[in-house]
């Protein structure tokens, strides 16, 4: 941050890629930004440019003076400049001197070369990047010189591991205590701490060789001391150094191994292509398609690419830009600061999936009509673009990544009134500081203001064509009364924008119940991941979810190993003491009358549950400050002082087990109590006021209770405490996020909105990991939905959904019955969620055979139905009973009928 913050950057080119770029950098807090442009704005920038108005083309601005203002209350600390000179073949280039980067984007190839050889030579080199796009192809090219080092090549927190074992040998060979894999490769180096009889090693680095994903060998042990137990090695980080050519060079050594026929290459080869042609003709093919001459390397390139690419040269797929936008933006802040992997030298990025299955479509559907969508109409065709129109889309969440999903849909004019289309979005947040960093929308006069309604308004200004419905709600089980099936049985998509695993679990069993596509996508720091779940082809989201390591509950309790535990242990006890036990109390006196109702009661020797606890709460509430005192005194000894003499009581220092090793060894650390020193202090309602943990109001005492007691925690084990940045990250759960991977994953994932939209097949659909810091972006074909084998010709996957209807008298025998002959299998457990209505080895269960399925499920009066799971007797006797699709089952034909209108 403090290398931003110096560092300054000439960004030229302010259309879809130019301004994507800008917003992401300004964001990230560079010193000062010069955007360069000299074009006035025009109706077909309002379809690619989320920072162009309609008053801004009718006035005949420059675009640069349109968007500066908007980019520059980005960030009040960004110094944000214009410069409208002319940039061409005769510019004096020395201004440029006055950058750490400079940044091209719409700039002729000959130029870029000529801007690309100045700053290569200037000592120390200006870091250079140039983009393109072109339609439906896009381009990154990275120049930092003959030399630049990177003092972390990944960004990721260097990982602290557990010692099995270290050989006495030569080489030595240090293994992984419970097969733990150590990530690390051969070069990169170790730092040990907390051996025990080979402590020569502690505090000392060596390099490693990796023997396995476990185990790694550190050079010549075998003069130490036998290894005994314990120990802790962290990755040590070493700075690495890059080389760079200038972009004419690689382009020409690119060229000379297109007869490789590599994907890659082959797009290289074409957009090389559509430069010559720019220079020639000082204009970019006809939309719709114009010869372009490849000269020598013709023979070697798909003539079918460069037809599809050239015919929409002039178009643009926002979403494209948007992706390749917060790609190239990454390396912006790599070149400033040193940090992270920069790219090696090319980077491409395609939508050829999203416009191949369209070249058939005539020419005239990719014609101008003079309105904002030409750009898009260019690529997509007229027909996908009225289709994005009608869009009715749920968008489950408005944080970073939902922002910028919406400054997608205005640019594709997703979800129009007029076209009786819909974007409805909700999220119950409320806009924090914190956001102002990455969600682009928010303004800091927008700080405690719904994240929704703010996001919906700011859209508006983007495109004003869009009809959205915002909304403050949370999507959980108790909202289902007003996202029922009806609302979903509207929508053609579902987008999740969300930060937790447990709703985006939530929200995708909704859609697979209610069979609609669902768009996934995900940050965490420079890395992201998109996922496309499309009914009856793909898996969904829940198909493959691993539920996360929690910490045992003995280790948070006795044997914290690791920062993280005592910072989770003190999350922990303020959740009990200031949230918990305050609920419990309350709840207790809403159920009864008084004080002296529960005493009558009690002393008539009724059970009263809550009771104990809440005599308990009563007696030991503090009525003044010093009590508080007195109490907080308590606890400092309970927590911190006897907890620690018990365990030593119990298991001794020298405590060994039945094969002979130390109880206290390695992960396990034997407490030491701690003795309250004096430090400075700054100076009958039945009711508690329960505490929601808060970590960014500082006034609060939250974090200060949770600090200070991971801390003294961490003290009493030995452990190294967390500063107060570190503890609110772990106990506040923090998602590190930045505007570049949230603008690169919205664009992405719109892209794939396009194809689902298109009804394309399901070898088009990718999902995509990337990471920015390496770099490395990974796009794969989607999980093909499984089919589950019942019988030889019963089969079903996820999305498949049976239903059978009844009536008033219908009992659970007739529900079996009706089972067995519409699907010709015999059912042998009915559960309803957690509920077991019938497992006929339960005692008692055959007796329900003559209940009706009303008095056995006792819906509310409005419920119309409900999905129950049904398991069904295996082939093979000894088989396990296999479980069947959801069996939707309706309480009457009128339910039915009303619930699939």
């Amino acid at each position: 941050m403090h290398q931003m913050a110096q560092s300054s950057v000439f960004l030229s080119g302010m259309g879809a890629l130019g301004v994507e770029i800008a917003k992401n950098i300004v964001l990230a807090g560079v010193k000062a930004v010069t955007l360069h442009d000299s074009r006035q704005c025009e109706v077909w920038d309002l379809g690619t440019n989320f920072f162009i108005r309609e008053e801004d083309v009718h006035s005949q601005k420059k675009r640069v003076e349109a968007v500066h203002s908007r980019v520059a209350e980005l960030n009040p600390y960004v110094q944000v400049s214009v410069s409208t000179v002319a940039l061409d073949d005769s510019t004096d280039l020395s201004f440029l001197l006055n950058y750490q980067c400079v940044v091209l984007t719409e700039t002729r190839l000959t130029l870029q070369k000529r801007i690309n050889h100045f700053c290569h030579s200037q000592q120390p080199p200006i870091k250079f990047i140039g983009c393109d796009m072109f339609g439906i192809c896009s381009r990154v090219f990275c120049d930092f010189g003959d030399s630049f080092e990177v003092s972390d090549p990944t960004g990721e927190e260097s990982k602290e591991l557990f010692i099995q074992n270290i050989t006495q040998d030569n080489p030595g060979v240090v293994t992984c205590m419970d097969n733990h894999t150590h990530g690390l490769q051969t070069g990169q180096s170790v730092c040990f701490r907390e051996i025990n009889g080979m402590s020569e090693l502690n505090g000392i680095t060596r390099q490693v060789t990796v023997v396995s994903p476990y185990s790694f060998a550190i050079g010549d042990t075998s003069s130490f001391p036998p290894y005994l137990h314990g120990g802790i090695f962290r990755m040590i980080k070493i700075p690495k150094t890059y080389s760079f050519v200038c972009g004419h060079l690689k382009i020409m050594a690119n060229l000379l191994r297109i007869f490789t026929f590599k994907a890659p290459l082959q797009i290289h080869a074409t957009m090389i292509a559509l430069d010559m042609f720019q220079e020639q003709h000082k204009r970019l093919p006809s939309i719709g398609g114009e010869k372009i001459h490849l000269w020598f390397f013709s023979v070697c390139v798909n003539p079918s690419l460069v037809r599809c690419v050239s015919r929409c040269a002039r178009g643009c797929l926002s979403p494209l830009a948007a992706a390749v936008g917060g790609i190239a933006s990454q390396e912006v802040l790599k070149a400033l600061t040193g940090k992270f992997t920069p790219l090696q030298q090319w980077f491409y990025l395609d939508a050829l999936e999203v416009v191949q299955p369209l070249q058939s479509l005539p020419a005239e559907e990719f014609a101008p009509r003079g309105d904002r969508y030409d750009a898009l109409r260019a690529c997509i065709g007229e027909p996908l673009c009225s289709d994005l129109h009608k869009l009715h889309i749920f968008m489950v969440g408005c944080g970073a990544i939902g922002c910028e999903m919406l400054k997608n849909f205005a640019l594709l004019g997703v979800g129009l009134a007029r076209c009786s289309g819909e974007v409805c979005v909700t999220d119950p947040d409320l806009i924090e500081k914190s956001n102002l960093n990455r969600q682009f929308l928010f303004r800091p006069h927008h700080i405690q203001k719904p994240k929704s309604l703010t996001a919906a308004q700011a859209t508006l200004e983007i495109n004003s064509e869009l009809q959205i419905a915002a909304q403050l709600n949370k999507v959980c089980p108790a909202t289902e009364d007003m996202y029922n099936d009806a609302f979903y049985s509207r929508l053609n998509l579902v987008v999740t924008a969300l930060d937790n695993v447990e709703a985006r679990r939530y929200v995708d069993s909704r859609s697979v119940s209610n069979q609609k596509a669902l768009l996934d996508s995900g940050t965490m720091g420079t890395k992201g991941h998109t996922e496309i779940i499309v009914p009856y082809l793909t898996e969904s989201y829940n198909s493959h979810f691993l539920d996360p390591e929690e910490i045992p509950f003995c280790t948070l309790k006795s044997f914290p190993a690791v920062i993280e535990h005592t910072i989770q242990w003190a999350r922990d006890k303020f959740e009990s003491a200031f949230s918990h036990k305050p609920s419990m109390f309350n709840t207790f006196w809403q159920n009864h009358l008084s004080a002296e109702d529960v005493l009558q009661r009690m002393n008539l020797g009724e059970s009263m549950e809550g009771g104990f606890q809440v005599i308990k709460l009563l007696s030991r509430r503090p009525t003044h400050w010093e009590h508080c005192l007195a109490l907080a005194r308590l606890k400092f000894d309970k927590y911190f002082k006897r907890k620690a003499l018990q365990l030593l009581h119990s298991f001794p220092l020298d405590t060994r087990l039945k094969d002979g090793s130390l109880f206290w060894q390695s992960p396990k650390r034997p407490p030491s109590p701690l003795e309250f020193d004096m430090l400075l202090f700054s100076t009958e309602n039945l009711r508690m006021t329960p505490l929601i943990f808060e970590k960014d109001d500082d006034s609060n005492g939250h974090m200060d209770f949770v600090e200070t007691a991971s801390a003294l925690r961490a003290r009493m084990y030995s452990i190294e405490a967390a500063d107060r940045l570190q503890t609110k990250r772990i106990a506040g759960k923090i998602i590190p996020a930045i505007a570049t991977a949230t603008a690169a994953v919205a664009g992405l994932v719109a892209l794939e909105m396009i194809k689902v939209v298109g009804g394309y097949g399901f070898e088009s659909f990718k999902n995509c990991f990337f990471n920015l810091a390496i770099p490395v972006v990974v796009l794969t074909e989607t999980a093909h939905v499984k089919r589950i084998q019942i019988r030889d010709d019963i089969s079903f996957s996820i999305w498949d959904q049976w239903s059978i209807t009844g009536h008033e008298d219908f009992t659970l025998s007739d529900f079996i019955n009706a089972v067995r002959e519409k699907y010709g299998i015999e059912p042998t457990m009915v559960v309803h969620g957690v509920k077991m209505l019938y497992v006929p080895v339960m005692p008692g269960h055959s007796k329900r055979l003559k209940l009706t399925m009303q008095k056995l499920i006792k819906p509310s009066a409005e419920r119309k139905y409900v999905d129950l799971t049904v398991s069904f007797a295996p082939e093979a006797d000894g088989d396990e009973d296999l479980p069947g699709p959801p069996v939707r089952y309706y309480f009457s034909h009128e339910a039915e009928s009303s619930e699939r209108a």
